[in-house]
């Protein structure tokens, strides 16, 4: 738009919904105004990214923290699909998850693993 350039900081493809879904992420309470930043920013995927078929985008604002009724205040007379959801962070994996992901270790070591993979292709190369 006229110069001036906008960032969503995450944008997804949900293929059965055929809908684009913006999330944005706060690392504090919701405020009022983030409704109508998400609003701006489903109106310009709408308008400007939105394929013919697609349903319209879908925005996430995960806080962490809300008040039910300024959110639903905040939301109210916004005709898009918005919904606003809270998160908590954690130092320690469910137990539910242990052994089905990798640790830290075991990412680093894969990614290393990755990157000495592409050196050697670049150094045959």
């Amino acid at each position: 738009m006229e110069g001036k350039d906008y960032f969503i900081d995450l944008l997804f493809y949900h293929r059965r919904l055929k809908s684009l879904v913006a999330v944005e992420l706060k690392s504090g309470a919701f405020l009022p105004e983030y409704a109508g930043k998400m609003n701006f920013y489903l109106n310009l995927l709408d308008d400007l990214v939105r394929e013919p078929g697609e349903n319209p985008s879908i925005g996430i604002i995960l806080c962490a923290d809300r008040n039910r009724v300024e959110v639903e205040y905040a939301l109210r007379g916004i005709d898009k699909p918005v919904g606003v959801a809270e998160y908590s962070l954690t130092h320690d994996l469910p137990k539910e998850l242990a052994g089905k992901l990798p640790d830290a270790k075991q990412i680093e070591a894969e990614i290393l693993r990755e990157l000495g993979a592409e050196d050697e292709e670049s150094a045959k190369g």
